[in-house]
Formats: structure tokens, C-alpha cells, sequence
């Protein structure tokens, strides 16, 4: 249920719709003239759009891409769900914050409470902001983003007592303002050279160190192993083993992209150096669930003729070839249930992906080079990820305009690791507002652009605590009301106190 100002705010309305049946722990807020629901349900993590003020609500597909919404085994773990869901405008960019806990470090006991911001087109990890200890489990939390100050309000215990605290994220915005900054930065950079840069979520070119290739937009890291060469704007996988694995989706390598399972394009600059003795894949894209497998992707023939590889279906182009060491620009493209293979903007094939009972299948993984077999030295250049099919023309920039490495310096991000002009993003972790004056009244309530909270320096924080059972007991919708009535009351005198 939603309480909202109507007529110019002179009376308060209440929504009439509900979330939908067997799903719980509403976190709603504002987008783009939307309300944006994120619901636990009853196997998986939802997000639902309303245009109607709650009236009714629609499954948003493809929607905060940081967002699990599909179970990643038999059982969904609804500690999983997201918390503190706000929208805020930062850099000039207006994004969504939210916090969710999980157990990334791979520690059987070791539990943490993660930001993330997206502009719902990229999403970034910005880190933990606290950790479970002494026996007691995050239960509730909130944030502030008011007067460019970040607060976090948030409520722990373990069934006998509870702690509620309230902190100034200072550290987490200044990396939100400086990923913020190198994603405009970035936007420039590639629309300068005719590079579409609407649904553009990730850029693989000239940042590589270490076994990584980094991301341009400091998130989707791919891994190369082993004897990779550095090569102006990519790598060169140079022994018969060598390869590049770019997991987009995967939970253990912090892949956050839930929407490569519907719709995706991948564009890559390649080159090949030598003839290989048989057919060998170029470009592997794996989708599966626990019960399937299936990879679309091209290969390359001794007689250098473009092979489409769908499900294990080959089939030989006719009239398109290959020369040794020319560059190609190699695309594959998934539109719904519809598969696609381009090689310099110009079709090769096509197919229908398969659907499996209920259960879609889920992107894995991009692969270059060895992917299953020995491969002949490949280069492999500029490779882009798109959250959208794309239009001939926008292939065609693609193809004729080639990024090149140089670059201003850009503000590092603290905590990353840089290689080569560009800040790049460690390993671990993985996942991912009512209007001003709305009050949500769900798991978690949030209002944009309240008073500014006069608060102690940065990092200090403000606690109290209560006796009772911590919302242990009764029914979830009974105990997410006991969690929540804390929290309304003291960002209400939080507000009061400094209006």
C-alpha cells in the first residue's frame, strides 16, 4: 500500500492496488514517472512498474539490471532481498541507491551489508558498509541522500535485543561522485567518436593487467588465462590454450546483469592470424539453467569460411570468408528468444533460442579464443556491451569508427586497482524512492530530499537501542510493521529536529 499527497497536496490518497499474490517485503520508489516495486517472492526477486500511482503493477523486465530476479538454485534465499532503495540526482546524473546483504566473500559466516548505485543502465558495488557480528543479523535499513550528505539508518539484533544506528556515508559518496563522473567522462569519450552510447553498459579496450581486462565503466572485469599479449586497445590470446572469459551474470564473479537474458548485443574487433587445421570457435556466448545448455557464437574454417553456431547446429555461410590478419568486426545479438550472428554489420544467421518449461536461460558468460579447444593466435579489440539490439546504422558507427587509447587523466576511484589511464574495480561481490513527500508503506519506507540531518563528522555514528523479541515472531506482515515503526519515528524526528 502506497499514501501519497494528491490535489496539489492538500489531501493524502491511498493506493488501491496490491503486490502481486505470494510475494512479500515491498521496497518502492520513483523512476523516470513510474513506481519502481521490488518484491521477494515466492522463487525469485521481482520488479514490478506502476504508471498509476499502485493502481496496478506490471512485471518490469529488464529493469534495475543490478537486480536478481531469478533464483540461482532450487532454493531462493530471501536474505537476498534489496533494502533502502532510494533515487537521488548525483553529478548531474539521476540514480538509484540501494543497499543488500549477502554473503559474497565465499566465508560460510561472514555476512554483510552492500551498496550499489545504478543509473538502471550500469549498476556499480560500491563496498559493504557494515558487517554482521556478536550473533546479531541485519533486520532493517534505510538511506538519506539530502544536501549532498548520504545517511544510512539501519537495525540489527538477534531476537532479544536490537541496535539501531545512523551513519554519514562519506567515503561511499565520494566513490559514487567519481564512478558517477568516469561514466560521463566515458559517454563522451565514445559518442565523440560516433560510438552509440545509449544502452552501452560496458566497454572492454585498453586497460589489462594481471590476467584482467578492465571494464571502461568499472564494473564487468573479464578474465584471461593464460599468456595473453598486450595489444593496442585488447589482448592477443597467443598460445593454443589461451582465452578470454567475460562472465556478465554470475553471482561468483559479480556480474550484476540480469538483462543478457533477454536482450544483449556484443560487438568485438577481431583479427585472425593463421589457418587453423579444422573449425574453431571465435566467439562463444553460453546460456543455460540447471537443466540446459546452449551457446550461439561463430566460428572459423581451415577453407576460411564464417561457421554460425546455435545449440550445436553449425551451418556454413556462403559467400562471406575470412583472410588471416584483416580485422572483422563480429557481433552477436539475443533479441527475446532470438539469436543473431553479424560479422561487419552484415547478417550470417539467425535462430530461435529454446525456452525450457518455465525457466528461461540465463547468460553465463562471453568466451574469445579457447573456449572447449585449442585455438591459432587471435586478436581480440574493443569490445562492446549493449543492453539493446542495435539498429544497422548504429552497427555500421560501430564498425567505422575505432576507439582509440587516448585519454585525460580521470579521477581514480580509492580502493581500485588502475592499469593504464583507467581505474578498474577489484574483485568480490555481487547484486545489486517515492517521490519527494511520498511515503511508502511496505518493507521499507523512503523519502527523497528531506531536511538535512545535522550529524556528527563523517563516519561517526548515532545509536539506540531496545529490548523485545526483534520482530522474531508472528507473521512477516506483523513483523515488518514492529521493524518499520522504529525507523518511520526516528527519520520523522530526524526531520522535525532539523527542518
Amino acid at each position: 500500500m502506497i499514501i501519497y499527497l494528491a490535489d496539489n497536496g492538500s489531501t493524502w490518497s491511498l493506493s488501491e492496488g496490491m503486490p502481486p499474490a505470494k510475494c512479500v517485503n515491498p521496497c518502492i520508489t520513483e523512476w523516470e514517472g513510474s513506481l519502481l516495486m521490488i518484491v521477494d517472492c515466492v522463487d525469485a526477486q521481482r520488479v514490478y512498474e506502476s504508471r498509476e500511482m499502485g493502481t496496478t503493477w506490471t512485471e518490469a523486465i529488464g529493469t534495475l539490471p543490478g537486480i536478481w530476479v531469478n533464483s540461482r538454485s532450487f532454493f531462493w534465499d530471501l536474505s537476498l532481498h534489496v533494502d533502502a532503495l532510494i533515487t537521488a540526482t548525483i553529478e548531474g546524473r539521476k540514480i538509484m541507491l540501494y543497499t543488500q546483504r549477502g554473503n559474497f566473500s565465499g566465508k560460510q559466516r561472514e555476512r554483510a551489508l552492500y551498496l550499489w548505485v545504478t543509473d538502471n543502465n550500469r549498476s556499480f558495488h560500491v563496498g559493504p558498509v557494515s558487517m554482521d557480528n556478536a550473533g546479531k543479523e541485519e533486520l532493517e535499513s534505510a538511506q538519506l541522500y539530502s544536501d549532498g550528505s548520504l545517511h544510512l539508518l539501519r537495525r540489527r539484533g538477534n531476537g532479544e535485543s536490537s541496535v539501531m544506528s545512523l551513519s554519514r556515508l562519506t567515503e561511499e559518496l565520494s566513490t559514487i561522485n567519481s564512478v558517477l563522473s568516469t561514466w560521463s567522462q566515458k559517454d563522451v569519450f565514445f559518442s565523440r567518436l560516433s560510438i552509440p552510447t545509449a544502452g552501452l553498459v560496458a566497454v572492454l579496450s585498453d586497460a589489462a593487467s594481471d590476467g584482467t581486462w578492465n571494464d571502461e565503466y568499472l564494473r564487468l572485469n573479464a578474465t584471461v588465462t593464460p599468456n595473453a599479449k598486450k595489444v593496442k586497445d585488447g589482448l592477443q590470446v597467443t598460445e593454443p590454450d589461451s582465452r578470454v572469459i567475460w562472465s556478465v551474470n554470475s553471482r561468483e564473479k559479480n556480474g550484476p546483469y540480469t538483462f543478457e537474458n533477454r536482450q544483449f548485443v556484443l560487438v568485438a574487433t577481431v583479427a585472425i592470424h593463421q589457418v587453423p587445421s579444422g573449425n574453431i570457435p571465435l566467439l562463444t556466448a553460453l546460456l543455460a539453467n540447471t537443466n540446459y545448455n546452449h551457446t550461439m557464437g561463430i566460428l572459423y574454417t581451415a577453407d576460411n569460411k564464417w561457421v554460425t553456431m546455435f545449440d550445436g547446429k553449425n551451418t556454413t555461410t556462403e559467400g562471406s570468408t575470412w583472410e588471416p590478419k584483416k580485422e572483422y568486426k563480429v557481433a552477436l545479438m539475443l533479441q527475446g528468444n532470438k539469436g543473431f550472428v553479424y560479422i561487419d554489420g552484415e547478417s550470417l544467421g539467425e535462430e530461435e533460442t529454446p525456452l525450457t518449461g518455465e525457466r528461461q536461460l540465463e547468460l553465463a558468460y562471453f568466451c574469445f579464443g579457447a573456449c572447449g579447444m585449442q585455438n591459432p593466435p587471435v586478436t581480440v579489440t574493443n569490445v562492446f556491451l549493449y543492453d539493446r539490439p542495435l539498429n544497422p546504422t548504429e552497427m555500421t558507427a560501430i564498425k567505422d569508427r575505432i576507439p582509440v587509447s587516448t585519454r585525460a587523466p580521470e579521477p581514480q576511484v580509492e580502493g581500485m586497482a588502475t592499469a593504464e589511464h583507467l581505474a578498474a574495480v577489484p574483485g568480490p561481490v555481487e547484486l545489486p524512492s517515492a517521490p519527494a513527500g511520498w511515503t511508502t508503506v511496505g518493507r521499507t519506507a523512503n523519502t527523497q530530499h528531506a531536511p538535512a540531518g545535522r550529524l556528527t563528522s563523517a563516519g561517526n555514528e548515532g545509536t539506540a537501542r531496545e529490548k523485545g523479541d526483534g520482530g522474531a515472531n508472528g507473521d512477516a506482515g506483523s513483523a515488518y510493521g514492529r521493524l518499520l515503526l522504529p525507523l518511520l519515528l526516528l527519520l520523522g524526528l530526524w526531520g522535525f529536529a532539523t527542518a
